[in-house]
């Protein structure tokens, strides 16, 4: 998708937006009959709070959060959002120490980040909400191929060093007629603290077993490869570097105009990279009990028609205990974030909406934040 088509997609929301009310406030006494906001409802208008609140984190829902932070400042005056993708570990440690309001993060807090965080959270504890959803693209920078597939075995195996050549044999018998080329792949990672690599190694774990023998989480474990800090980092690698191949979430693949592999799934089907594809894998997600929403994905899931690279990023925020002059804001621009209208915001920026189920459930803990 390029910028052109992505402005208009804003535009278009913006419109909607204007068109659905005005800003609310908790006195609705002047409001049109009709337009009075729904905090915490599926849909509806936004219900404006003032402040300036900071997050930091994820660089995999920036694209999202630069496109909601924009939506809702339009709507509400006297709210500022800043939001910096720094990458998931330095966002949640930032929330830790009580530098940012909230951090996105593509892995959940692990026990002792939890133990933490719950330390800052006055009153309340640290939850992880699943806000952004997609697939995790693998961009190629290969002259002259279309459509490459790769099983999630031969991808293990690239990023183990296990197949240096893009004319391997195991590349050839699943790309029947492809013009590969006897060239070294670049294989491009992440340098960072990434939840992006936490869950794009949990699938190599996950789908293939016996070729991905180095530890997961969100450092980088294995040897060779090049290493490039953040999404935009790794695009801009592939995108410089023949015979280069990466991993991002789908929207940087599409805004930079790249190609993207189509990746092999446990129903025996090669699957381009979509929202809908990666929906279908996303669904058989098991969502934990309370308000700590963590998910945890069936990797190897046979569901026909499944992209099985995804990734779920999180809000994490407190439940009570945030400042005073900053609750009323978080508490409704992630109102906004989790609605249909905001959900649909992003759509076509690479993202899935949220599961009906799991949305549900996000919203009713943020209509409980303090």
């Amino acid at each position: 998708m390029n910028l052109g088509k992505r402005q208009v997609v804003a535009g278009l929301a913006a419109a909607a937006l204007l068109s659905l009310a005005a800003c609310g406030s908790d006195d609705n006494s002047d409001s049109e009959p009709g337009a009075a906001p729904s905090a915490g409802a599926g849909g509806g208008a936004i219900e404006c709070a003032t402040g300036s609140i900071t997050g930091s984190g994820s660089s995999a829902q920036r694209n999202a959060m630069d496109e909601w932070i924009s939506q809702y400042q339009d709507e509400c005056d006297g709210a500022t959002i800043n939001y910096q993708g720094s990458g998931s570990s330095t966002g949640r440690q930032q929330f830790i120490d009580g530098q940012v309001t909230f951090a996105g993060s593509d892995s959940a807090l692990k026990d002792q980040q939890k133990t933490d965080a719950d330390a800052r959270c006055t009153g309340g504890a640290a939850v992880d909400l699943p806000m952004v959803i997609g697939p995790i693209a693998l961009i190629y920078n290969l002259d002259g191929v279309e459509d490459l597939k790769l099983s999630p075995s031969v991808i293990a195996k690239i990023y183990s060093g296990a197949i240096t050549k893009w004319n391997d044999p195991a590349i050839v018998a699943d790309n029947d007629g492809a013009n590969l080329p006897d060239a070294t792949i670049q294989a491009v990672h992440r340098s960072d603290g990434s939840g992006t690599t936490d869950n794009f190694t949990k699938f190599l774990k996950g789908a293939a077993e016996a070729d991905w023998t180095f530890e997961g989480g969100s450092d980088w474990t294995a040897p060779g490869g090049q290493g490039s800090r953040g999404s935009d980092g790794v695009t801009a690698a592939v995108q410089s570097t023949p015979n280069a191949i990466g991993y991002v979430e789908l929207s940087y693949a599409e805004n930079a105009e790249l190609s993207t592999a189509q990746v092999g799934n446990a129903a025996g089907e090669f699957i381009a990279p979509s929202t809908d594809a990666a929906s279908l894998g996303i669904s058989t997600a098991e969502v934990a009990e309370g308000d700590d929403l963590k998910l945890t994905f069936d990797y190897a899931t046979s569901t026909a028609g499944a992209y099985p690279i995804y990734l779920a990023t999180y809000e994490i925020v407190c439940t009570a205990g945030t400042p005073a002059d900053a609750a009323p804001l978080v508490k409704s621009f992630l109102t906004y974030t989790a609605s249909e209208q905001g959900q649909a915001a992003i759509a076509d920026l690479g993202y899935a909406p949220l599961p009906d189920t799991i949305a549900t459930k996000v919203r009713a803990v943020i209509a409980k934040l303090a």
